[in-house]
């Protein structure tokens, strides 16, 4: 249980941080991420704040979906956001190419680390994840169609916000998956592959 607790604490840290280095690369972010950004610009609240907020909210969805939040879900809610927006503070603005490219692919693969560090720990899946299994479980659909549906809204309503869309919403979306098959073996505290649909945001 211990190495459990630490497990799910600096997978979320990590994840958090590995998404702010995608947001300082400027070239393109995750689907929630392009959400959170827009919001954030209209509001002038911090991304990683919003990042909570829309957490929040999204676990509020789960009520009619009749899903339970776990530990892990929680703790999502409130580490994640805020390491992002710690991290933000921290890091300086990327120029160059080459740069922001890198950046961004270190971000993609922390996240896909954190990724396989939090689901590893087996304490619940993150709120957003939560959403597409309830969507699944209530309506019956897929969950690569409850997925598409979900992210390709909150893409859309984030960029027409101003959240950016780019080269890196197209690598992430690529890599991220291939990497955290690669990264759940080794990170799972039951040395079980566990089900795709809990990658962690």
């Amino acid at each position: 249980m211990p190495r459990r607790i630490v497990q799910l604490l600096v997978g979320l840290f990590l994840y958090g941080a590995g998404c702010a280095l995608t947001v300082e690369a400027g070239l393109g972010v995750d689907p929630w991420t392009v959400f959170a950004q827009g919001i954030s610009l209209k509001t002038g609240i911090g991304i990683g704040w919003i990042t909570n907020i829309v957490g929040f909210f999204v676990l509020l969805l789960w009520i009619p979906l009749r899903q339970k939040p776990g530990v892990g879900t929680i703790a999502n809610i409130l580490l994640v956001g805020t390491s992002m927006q710690i991290v933000i503070g921290l890091v300086p603005a990327v120029a160059g190419f080459g740069a922001q490219l890198a950046v961004l692919l270190g971000g993609i693969v922390l996240v896909a680390v954190a990724s396989g560090l939090y689901i590893g720990a087996r304490f619940g899946p993150g709120p957003r994840d939560g959403l597409m299994t309830g969507l699944n479980a209530r309506l019956g659909w897929p969950i690569w169609v409850c997925r598409a549906l979900v992210e390709i809204s909150v893409l859309l309503v984030g960029w027409l916000l101003g959240g950016t869309v780019g080269i890196g919403t197209v690598l992430f979306a690529v890599l991220i998956g291939p990497l955290v098959h690669v990264a759940l073996p080794l990170l799972d505290t039951r040395r079980t592959p566990a089900p795709a649909v809990e990658r962690a945001i």
